[in-house]
């Protein structure tokens, strides 16, 4: 399949000054017209590239492989958070793991800024500055096909690399834009240890991979589908 000239460097959690505590965070309530705002925030475009602001997703399965030098903890971690996707994801998106290189299409990189930078060069000018970041691409119909990421093993504390672990692996899905909005969100701006998705990144993942969202569908022509989806669904999730 052609791969357009749509290869983003994308960095987005892991920045060294910005260290500020989260805790305890407020009860919010997430109300649909609170969801649909937030999905067009996070789900449209990414915040690097210049790429258009419309929805991409993966239409194939995600096959991951790991590198660099995983520890149990992040091993299992990853087990986790693959799991909670693919609980999440109802039009037959799945992401597994795999050994054999050859057949992933998407790599997780568990080490140094510097191990990273030599496997990927085209990342070299990031990693100093970043403890986590993740690079996608997408064909011409705006389906996601491959990628990688990293995660700083020897920067961060534990809490920090399951935090950036998950993401920079969500947000590999489509979910590509950070926000300062909620701050228990895994998708918040600032310097954070958040290990859990939120009830509102629940929902916009669940949106995003539902059968009815299509790619290529922008700002105005999302909020009809994500009004229908909302409307016939039962989001308690």
């Amino acid at each position: 399949m052609k791969i357009r000239n749509s290869y983003l460097i994308l960095i987005f959690a892991g920045f060294l000054f910005s260290c500020k505590p989260t805790n305890p965070f407020p009860v919010i309530e997430v109300t649909e017209e609170k969801t649909i705002a937030y999905f067009k925030e996070i789900a449209l475009g990414f915040e690097f590239g210049g790429s258009s602001e419309i929805t991409r997703k993966w239409k194939i399965e995600m096959k991951i492989l790991i590198e660099g030098n995983p520890t149990n903890q992040l091993s299992k971690e990853l087990d986790r958070v693959v799991s909670e996707l693919n609980e999440l994801a109802t039009d037959g998106f799945h992401i597994s793991l795999t050994n054999n290189e050859n057949e992933a299409n998407f790599k997780v990189f568990l080490g140094s800024g510097d191990e990273y930078a030599i496997k990927y060069p085209a990342e070299a000018q990031y990693v100093n500055s970043n403890f986590g970041l993740f690079n996608i691409l997408w064909n011409t119909q705006n389906e996601l096909i491959g990628g990688h990421m990293y995660v700083d093993i020897y920067r961060t504390d534990i809490i920090h690399q399951k935090h950036l672990l998950r993401e920079e692996l969500t947000q590999s899905l489509g979910l590509g834009k950070d926000s300062d909005l909620y701050p228990d969100s895994i998708f918040q701006q600032s310097w954070t240890g958040t290990n859990e998705y939120s009830e509102i990144d629940k929902k916009i993942i669940y949106l995003l991979y539902h059968p009815d969202m299509k790619v290529g569908l922008n700002s105005e022509t999302v909020e009809p589908v994500l009004r229908k989806i909302l409307s016939e669904n039962n989001l308690a999730i």
